[in-house]
């Protein structure tokens, strides 16, 4: 008995160092594609890769909350007619905390750290285009950037819970493609 509840205390540490792990590696991967693709991007370009990151974020937060709100009933029945994905979307259903902490705070955070990065880079180059220093341009821009991306988490929420079985069974399905055996 003393070996499981030793394994039990041990997990939650477990879990903190893989989601450190990975947030470490998808955070520099993330960073180094946006500052690649930022050295010598004019504001069209910058405005681009911030959408990006915005949408990216939202769609996360999506499935995030999705698998927290799917009813497993339908998948495990698409899953005996062997539907493609069905068997994965149940996986992501059992592991609906992990999944659901890796797409809401890991993805989530490091899309909105990204996004305040693109930001400044956004901010900067208007300020210089427009020779001022002003922060109005900077509020501005950041004031967007959070309506943007809260008011599209929040529309999403609704449509996260009303369509989570579907939502999972789609990502169930883009997993399937990575899938083999």
């Amino acid at each position: 008995m003393k070996k499981q509840e030793q394994k039990r205390s041990a997990s939650p540490y477990r879990w903190a160092a893989t989601v450190f792990l990975i947030a470490v590696t998808l955070s520099g991967a993330l960073s180094l594609a946006s500052q690649s693709l930022l050295s010598g991007a004019g504001v069209i370009l910058a405005s681009v890769i911030l959408v990006i990151f915005i949408v990216l974020g939202i769609v996360f937060d999506v499935i995030g909350m999705a698998v927290t709100a799917a009813d497993p009933r339908p998948l495990h029945s698409m899953a005996a007619h062997k539907e493609k994905g069905a068997k994965e979307a149940l996986a992501l259903l059992k592991n609906a905390s992990h999944v659901s902490s890796i797409c809401n705070d890991v993805v989530g955070d490091i899309c909105g750290i990204v996004s305040g990065v693109t930001a400044a880079v956004i901010v900067s180059q208007l300020q210089a285009a427009l020779h001022t220093g002003t922060i109005f341009i900077g509020v501005a821009v950041t004031a967007l950037i959070s309506g943007l991306t809260i008011g599209g988490k929040a529309l999403s929420k609704t449509f996260a819970i009303r369509e989570a079985t579907r939502v999972v069974h789609w990502v169930g399905r883009f997993l399937h493609l990575f899938h083999r055996g």
